[in-house]
């Protein structure tokens, strides 16, 4: 089977229409300004908060995260906000470094401070990208080279995510030392890297070789800027029936494929459309289309494993091929999208709440495929 009907839902019957698409950003917005507290941020949803320490802080699903995503939409022109979003990010580190919002009970791997997502060095970077400042950027350069040698080998916490990071400060500054810090982390990450062409990630106690984006083998891929080499291994690990395509969350495993940004066809689509086989690509977002959004109550209209992670992989497909059909169906999914994020209770984080599905909304409207974070932390 190539993925899990069950966990999906038939996709709304409402038209797209780029006004109420508009409104309907608006919406979220004014909510997210609504719920603020400038000393606890906003609630967390229970899946987002597991085993941390509230409020949460961090890129992937706490306030550095939504002042990041409020950024863009304001630069975009989708959406003023009335928030202090330097402010929310300098505080949000402050309060990472008091006390950082990292998962207990779990093996996480070192240093933690060091994740992009998850810990200090995407605060910095965010705080910096909304008020650039000296002190601020020798911080991030610290925790730039101090992840060298991380084993987790993934965006999420290891090396690939703070290449990003480096990418950014040196394509801003042009100083010497992001150069040479780029080129560290890129030696880094290719002296990883298999004779099979894949990665080992050692995540939470176990080990594995992942393909999808936050975790595996495109994310890094996308990290290097070099896909050499990576259309054969993708072509070499789907799983194809009947037309349609799909990956495995990670080599050998035996479980069904699911089907999100964060594993298998969205994510490996939205990340590596430049390159992957066109058949390949065709197969996987026809799968994506027929199979139709992530279910409401499981998944929700968020990016990591929700409805407008999977629409940008449809979005993706557009710009790969031109074909408008894909736009159209990209678009079909931002309705769904929008919808879910306004009919569930709020979740109020980057990846999994109803910013994310504002930003794929906005990405719609202007018919251009940027995902967050991974296709440009850069909001300039």
């Amino acid at each position: 089977m190539l993925y899990a009907p069950e966990s999906h839902e038939p996709l709304t019957d409402a038209a797209w229409d780029a006004t109420r698409a508009r409104d309907a950003i608006r919406a979220i917005v004014a909510d997210v300004e609504r719920v603020y507290d400038p000393d606890t941020f906003w609630p967390a949803n229970d899946w987002d908060g597991y085993q941390a320490a509230l409020p949460m802080k961090n890129v992937f699903v706490g306030a550095g995260g939504l002042a990041w995503g409020l950024d863009r939409l304001r630069r975009s022109g989708h959406a003023e906000t009335a928030l202090d979003l330097s402010a929310v990010a300098q505080r949000a580190l402050a309060r990472y470094r008091e006390e950082p919002d990292i998962i207990q009970g779990e093996e996480l791997p070192a240093p933690v401070r060091s994740s992009l997502f998850m810990g200090e060095a995407g605060l910095v970077l965010v705080a910096w990208l909304l008020e650039p400042a000296d002190e601020l950027a020798s911080e991030l350069f610290e925790l730039v080279r101090q992840n060298i040698g991380n084993e987790a080998n993934e965006l999420m916490w290891g090396v690939p995510g703070t290449l990003l990071a480096a990418r950014v400060l040196h394509a801003r500054t042009r100083e010497e030392r992001w150069r040479a810090a780029v080129e560290e982390s890129v030696q880094a990450l290719r002296d990883e890297r298999d004779e099979e062409g894949l990665w080992t990630q050692k995540l939470y106690g176990r080990s594995a070789r992942i393909l999808g984006p936050i975790h595996g083998f495109v994310g890094n891929v996308a990290a290097l800027d070099d896909a050499r080499g990576a259309a054969e291994v993708l072509t070499r690990t789907a799983i194809v029936e009947g037309g349609r395509a799909n990956w495995p969350s990670s080599l050998g495993s035996e479980n069904t494929p699911r089907l999100q940004w964060c594993h298998g066809a969205p994510g490996i689509i939205a990340t590596a459309s430049d390159y992957l086989d066109e058949e390949l690509l065709l197969g996987g977002a026809e799968l994506i289309w027929e199979a139709g959004p992530p279910s409401s109550e499981e998944k929700g209209a968020g990016l990591c494993h929700g409805t407008a992670g999977n629409g940008y992989a449809l979005l993706k497909t557009f710009e790969r091929t031109g074909d408008e059909r894909w736009l159209e169906r990209a678009r079909a999914f931002a309705v769904h999208a929008l919808a879910q994020a306004e009919q569930l209770p709020g979740r109020y984080s980057l990846f999994t709440g109803g910013i994310g599905a504002a930003l794929y909304a906005a990405d719609c409207i202007d018919a251009g495929a940027r995902f967050p974070i991974v296709d440009g932390l850069d909001n300039s």
